[in-house]
């Protein structure tokens, strides 16, 4: 079982994660607010769709901290590795409701298509112009806690900024193209809204199949199987190593490995280099939290 310091360091990565979200969710219900009444009185629902889509990240990432604040809670009896699926569990429901923002945007871009309608006016321009420079910058933020803390969910939530962004900068090019081009060109920004729902859509499925394999216990990069495999194998009194597996359980992860020790050594001696073998690897890697080791001798004759 692991012990306070691994549980600690678990507990300021989602602390970490939590307060990254929370700023996306401030950021986007005031751009929610301005980007829909900026697209209702400028008469582009391109920028609705950006508003949509705004409204959407605020709800992904309540679902982001709802997920990360469980997936912090310490081991329990029920709970012996801990609560960390709630963390890949609320990448996958962030996931999804990228899909169901992307299918709303596609069903009212057709709509607004085949339904005359005026030219955006200018000014939405501006407001375009800001929201991709704020959503970018949210989405660099978001992203850099993501890779230090190692956590799928934010990630999921980073990447919905920066797709809030694409969905901006489409808006942008559909609405200039409108004001260019004069008539015939009024539906140019509700093409721009649905090119960028296929965008959405592609984003949404790249960051699922990561969520999904991390609640598969899929397998981690091949490198950090490596380092786990060169720090076991460095230990004193460790002859080889047969099996290593490694799992990711919401912001830690656990390892399974079996070491070979000379088979003449006592089972006390093969206990001492079992847990060597354990504070090496925890010491290589810190977001280890527990190396479960099993001893295999050399020969079993």
């Amino acid at each position: 079982m692991t012990g306070p310091a691994e549980e600690r360091s678990a507990e300021r990565a989602a602390q970490k994660g939590i307060r990254s979200a929370m700023t996306g969710i401030v950021v986007n219900a005031l751009l929610a607010l301005v980007k829909g009444i900026a697209g209702f009185i400028g008469n582009s629902y391109a920028l609705i769709a950006d508003a949509i889509e705004s409204a959407s990240d605020v709800v992904s990432s309540l679902i982001v901290v709802s997920g990360l604040r469980i997936a912090a809670k310490p081991r329990d009896e029920n709970h012996p590795y801990g609560h960390g699926k709630a963390e890949p569990i609320a990448a996958v429901i962030v996931a999804l409701s990228l899909f169901g923002a992307a299918l709303t945007i596609i069903t009212q871009s057709y709509h607004e298509i085949v339904t005359p309608h005026h030219v955006p006016a200018p000014f939405t321009l501006i407001v375009l112009i800001i929201v991709v420079l704020t959503k970018e910058a949210l989405f660099r933020s978001v992203f850099r806690v993501a890779e230090e803390v190692q956590s799928t969910a934010v990630r999921t939530d980073a990447w919905h900024h920066r797709s809030d962004a694409i969905t901006s900068a489409a808006a942008f090019i559909g609405i200039s193209l409108a004001l260019i081009g004069g008539d015939g060109f009024e539906s140019a920004d509700d093409w721009a809204a649905l090119f960028a729902s296929v965008i959405i859509i592609y984003n949404a499925y790249a960051l699922f199949r990561p969520a999904l394999d991390e609640i598969m216990d899929a397998a981690p990069p091949a490198d950090m199987i490596a380092q786990v495999r060169a720090a076991a194998g460095a230990v004193p009194g460790v002859l080889g190593l047969d099996k290593c597996y490694v799992r990711k359980m919401g912001l830690e992860y656990f390892v399974d490995l079996h070491v070979v020790v000379n088979g003449s050594s006592t089972v006390r001696e093969g206990h001492r280099i079992g847990h060597d073998v354990k504070d090496a690897v925890c010491r290589a890697l810190p977001r280890i939290a527990d190396v479960m080791v099993h001893v295999e001798p050399d020969s079993f004759e």
